[in-house]
């Protein structure tokens, strides 16, 4: 709670930098985002991020394609990449079996569930993308933000945790069919 604390007066909330948008986009877009969808369509955002990142980072063709496009020279063309991919399998997973499998009632999940869950994939998809840019751009952020989205154990926490929730949390209300 000490490192929070400090981390947060650390930021100038009257000259606004990059970490204070980031903090900002991260409990905001957490919130907002994870109660306008739901647990049940977050679960689903969140392993096409999974899916995503495993497709850009290891397929053999893509790589390929990498080396002749030079798009991990180019940090735009990654994030842009990236993002294309998870929408391509966002899109399909939601019309899959996939959604009826995590919510086969479309219950919302409770409301704790839904914010931890979110605040987890918003975490997640700012450790990618942040990861995914050059040491120049990411050298002004605070020593916090980089050990909170960019350190080894930031960067694992945002990795394992998600995997971790989903394995124990109870599933939403009527997602059983019952």
């Amino acid at each position: 709670m000490d490192q929070i604390m400090g981390y947060l007066s650390s930021l100038n909330w009257s000259a606004p930098s990059w970490d204070l948008f980031i903090l900002l986009f991260f409990v905001i877009g957490a919130l907002l985002y994870g109660l306008s969808l739901g647990r049940d369509r977050v679960i689903v955002i969140l392993v096409s991020v999974y899916m995503a990142l495993a497709v850009v980072s290891n397929t053999p063709l893509l790589n390929k394609i990498n080396f002749q496009l030079h798009v991990n020279d180019n940090y735009v063309l990654r994030i842009t990449f990236f993002v294309g991919v998870f929408v391509a399998l966002f899109f399909l997973l939601s019309r899959s079996a996939l959604l009826k499998t995590i919510g086969g009632s479309n219950a919302p999940g409770s409301w704790w569930q839904t914010i931890i869950f979110s605040i987890l994939q918003v975490g997640l998809l700012i450790s990618i993308t942040l990861n995914f840019l050059p040491a120049e751009i990411t050298q002004g952020l605070s020593e916090g933000t980089k050990q909170i989205f960019m350190g080894d154990n930031g960067r694992s926490a945002w990795m394992v945790l998600p995997i971790v929730l989903m394995a124990l949390a109870p599933k939403s209300k009527g997602a059983d069919g019952a």
